[in-house]
């Protein structure tokens, strides 16, 4: 089995994906694999920069989705593309399928739209892995209101994370080898042990 050398984060906010970025990230290196670790929108000086537009920045569905697949290929460009093309492993905190599910689910945008925004941006190119969070939406708005001030995705109503967490699921029936579904709802370190296990499926 070829090991996954593009590896993506997803889930609704609030489903804790960020804090196993690191025990990732060590567990890779541990292997002598040469990690890095970005973020999406994000990981360039101006995709960092529509980042805080997108978040914060009032603004109609397809804008905010132009600005997100902007950002996108800024980031392809310069971090990601480079680094699969040193052999590097990438772990990439969000990538295209949280266009789909915030952009095409929360919003609204045709996923024809972003489909060709895919094509145009990154030529199609999807991870090798996408490890999606899955948690129930009312869960995963306890958890915000008790860590953070919320930004404008945040703040929206449970429906907008309810069709958020469909438009996963309609992407990952689209790829389904690709994905590996962790339960985000247990413990930090029953979590940690769905990742770990999903890693060693995959060669890790």
């Amino acid at each position: 089995m070829n090991r996954p050398q593009f590896i993506s984060f997803e889930g609704i906010d609030g489903a804790g994906k960020s804090t196993h970025l690191a025990a990732t990230e060590a567990r890779l290196r541990a292997t002598g694999a040469t990690v890095v670790r970005t973020r999406e929108p994000g990981g360039t000086v101006l995709a960092e920069t529509l980042r805080e537009l997108v978040l914060h920045q009032r603004m109609d569905a397809l804008s905010e989705a132009l600005l997100v697949f902007a950002a996108r290929r800024e980031h392809w460009l310069d971090v990601v593309q480079p680094a699969l093309q040193r052999s590097e492993v990438v772990l990439c905190d969000r990538f295209a399928d949280a266009s789909f599910a915030y952009q095409g689910g929360g919003r609204g945008v045709a996923w024809e739209q972003l489909q060709v925004l895919e094509r145009w941006t990154v030529g199609g190119r999807t991870p090798d892995l996408t490890l999606w969070f899955t948690l129930d939406p009312a869960e995963a708005a306890r958890r915000r209101a008790a860590a953070r001030e919320a930004d404008r995705f945040e703040a929206q109503e449970l429906d907008f994370f309810h069709r958020v967490h469909a438009a996963y699921e309609r992407r990952r029936q689209e790829s389904p080898d690709r994905f590996e579904c962790i339960d985000a709802a247990p413990s930090v370190q029953a979590v940690g042990e769905q990742l770990a296990a999903a890693l060693q499926r995959r060669g890790w």
